[in-house]
This record gives structure tokens, sequence and C-alpha cells, in this order.
């Protein structure tokens, strides 16, 4: 497996780990076999408290998080990361599609918001665009 962290021209450093967050054990496994299918590393949580906990927010290349959660929905937690000044590119899947969460989320800085089921393929290539940011 390679590192997720790689250095870039001038010694930035950038994570390919891609983070996720579902509440569906799995919706978890689902993603992180395709993202691993695609020779990217993945680290998933059940909840956005368990990511927030684990310090990854500042770490991972890319957030795939569920929109609608216990506790803390896939949208407080990307106004909390706001807050937090971290700039994680975030990219929004839920079952229950609905035109005002998904503007609100757009309009709050989100990569893509895709309902389920979703694409793979537009999945892994919005994955690959977020993590080129």
């Amino acid at each position: 497996m390679d590192s997720p962290n790689e250095q870039r021209p001038g010694g930035t450093r950038t994570s390919k780990l891609i983070a996720i967050i579902d509440d569906d054990d799995a919706m978890q496994d689902s993603l992180r076999d395709l993202m691993e299918a695609a020779g990217l590393v993945a680290r998933c949580f059940g909840s956005a408290e368990d990511f927030l906990a684990s310090g990854l927010h500042r770490q991972a290349g890319c957030l795939i998080t569920d929109v609608l959660m216990p506790k803390i929905s896939g949208l407080q937690l990307q106004a909390k990361l706001k807050e937090e000044e971290c700039t994680i590119p975030i990219i929004f899947i839920t079952a229950y599609g609905d035109a005002k969460l998904r503007i609100q989320a757009m309009r709050e800085g989100a990569v893509e918001f895709l309902e389920k089921p979703f694409d793979h393929q537009l999945l892994l290539k919005t994955v690959r665009a977020a993590l080129d940011m």
C-alpha cells in the first residue's frame, strides 16, 4: 500500500487519504473497497464525532460524508470544519436528495453532492479532482 502522504514541489505536504463518514457499515465497506480498488487509501468512521476525535480532519486529502447522520449531520460537520478553518474538500452522499440541502452544501463549498445510488466512476473522478485541489 502506498503512503497516504506525498511531498509536492516546494515542500508542502498533501494527503491522499480519503476519510469516509457514514453511519451505515455496509456503505462504509463499499466505499472503502471502491477507493482501495482505485489505488487510494481510505479510513472509515461511523460518525462525525469519531472523525473529529481522530484528528484526521487536518490531514485527510478528501472527505466523503453522508448528509443525514445522528448527532452531527454532514452539513453541521461542514460548518464546524469551516469554523475551524479546515479546508478539506467535502463530497456529500445521501439517500435523501433534497434540493435545499444540495444548494446549502454547495453554497458552503462542497465539491459535489451525490444521491445514492451514485455512479462509482463519477465518485472516483470527483475524489481525484478533490485531491488535486
